[in-house]
């Protein structure tokens, strides 16, 4: 039988879920009273790595791993995230932790706020800034969005350890070919409705980037309004929000087997910070967005106000995937069947920040 972790970062610490044979266990919190903004687990090695981007109010931000699946942890003598001295920042949150391919042993990337993106080759012990995206020419434009001015984003090509994608918010979308060398924006056909130009070369305020599973040039963004898919890797984006209750919202997932599969939970509106028509409804397409199917079974169907944030949706790697959501009212969902039926797992945490899974037995 299948053994997932479930990892589910809060405002007040992080709970690890397992599931073996069917039956879900959560253990105790770790990390009281920090607020945990990123997860990554790194199935790269034989026993999974798990890393968590902490922000204590007394102690301030730091990056923790743990290579036992959560029973003990390690926090790096010196910090492993920090800017150089001469750029004059400092940092205040990492909203990211992305390994890397099979092709980058090692390598993880970090992003943060301020809007950076920080590369490690030690497996996520120790970063260092990725400096031209840092001075990107265009970066004295970017303007921070709602939650502030930070890189949340990374997708990386499992074909080429060169091609990395960011999203910034507000700056949209970048694109580098050279292992980061160098940087473009890649937002041709995404709007920015909350400017006089509303298709600007940058300056959007994209939610989420997920990768599909059959084509990795296939992506899908959740925008600040609108639903869109690239085909080029982001050189050229289409709407594809058409069907959707509202294209607003702030999560995104790709199954992680099915081409043309994806899931975002929609929001009423940017004013209207619920789910859209007050019904908590994940939305799936089967067809990259021709179409798309609420999937309801088992979820409640009554007035409902848990908003979903935009790393708190996620797949696992199996077959058929499980699907993940928390929400912040503190509950977690969760399907074993594409997304088909869904069950509550937890219940009353604090506000969910992120989720995380993987497929470790």
């Amino acid at each position: 039988m299948t053994d997932v972790l479930l990892t589910v970062g809060t405002r007040k610490g992080l709970f690890i879920g397992r599931c073996r044979d069917g039956r879900w266990e959560f253990d105790e919190p770790r990390f009281n009273a920090q607020a945990i903004y990123s997860i990554g687990i790194d199935t790269r090695r034989p026993v999974p790595r798990i890393l968590v981007g902490g922000d204590s109010a007394h102690w301030g931000p730091s990056v923790f791993h743990s290579d036992d699946l959560g029973v003990e942890w390690t926090e790096p003598a010196r910090p492993a995230v920090t800017f150089p001295k001469d750029t004059g920042a400092s940092l205040e949150r990492v909203w990211q932790l992305h390994p890397a391919p099979a092709h980058s042993p090692g390598v993880v990337y970090a992003g943060t706020e301020p809007a950076a993106l920080f590369r490690s080759a030690d497996g996520g012990e120790s970063f260092e800034l990725v400096r031209p995206l840092w001075e990107h020419p265009t970066r004295d434009r970017w303007v921070p969005g709602g939650g502030g001015e930070a890189v949340h984003t990374v997708v990386t090509d499992p074909r080429d350890p060169d091609a990395v994608t960011v999203a910034v918010s507000t700056a949209g979308v970048f694109r580098s070919r050279d292992g980061g060398e160098s940087w473009d924006p890649a937002n041709e056909g995404v709007s920015a409705v909350f400017l006089p130009d509303p298709h600007p070369e940058f300056g959007q305020c994209v939610h989420k980037i997920a990768q599909d599973a059959g084509d990795v040039d296939r992506l899908y963004l959740q925008n600040h309004w609108g639903v869109f898919r690239s085909d080029d890797a982001g050189g050229r984006w289409t709407d594809i929000g058409s069907g959707l209750p509202s294209d607003f919202g702030f999560a995104v997932a790709a199954h992680p087997h099915r081409p043309d599969t994806a899931y975002v939970f929609p929001i009423n509106a940017d004013s209207d910070r619920v789910p859209a028509g007050r019904r908590c409804r994940v939305y799936r397409t089967r067809d990259a967005g021709e179409t798309w199917e609420p999937l309801t079974k088992g979820l409640p169907d009554g007035d409902h106000y848990g908003t979903v944030l935009r790393d708190a949706l996620c797949t696992d790697d199996g077959d058929p995937a499980g699907v993940y959501f928390g929400n912040r009212n503190g509950e977690v969902y969760a399907s074993a069947d594409d997304g088909d039926s869904w069950r509550l797992l937890a219940e009353h945490l604090p506000d969910v920040l992120c989720v995380r899974a993987a497929v470790i037995g």
